[in-house]
């Protein structure tokens, strides 16, 4: 009872955030994004690129070897 009666004598409260602030918190937001996105693709790219040689080097041994039973 006591929090209510405090919070509604409470007046209201104007803030300004200037450019410099504003442009602090975009950065930081826009980091924190990339941040994200790019450790997500660190742990992803290796094992995707590795898959994808794999199976280009089966398509190759594949090919190799029915060229090999042409002959």
């Amino acid at each position: 009872m006591l929090t209510f009666i405090m919070f509604s004598i409470l007046s209201p409260l104007f803030a300004y955030i200037g450019p410099g602030m504003g442009g602090g918190v975009i950065a930081a937001i826009f980091g924190i994004v990339a941040a994200f996105f790019l450790g997500l693709w660190g742990i992803l790219y290796y094992p995707i690129k590795r898959a994808f040689k794999n199976k280009k080097m089966k398509k190759k041994m594949l090919s190799k070897k029915n060229n090999d039973r042409r002959s």
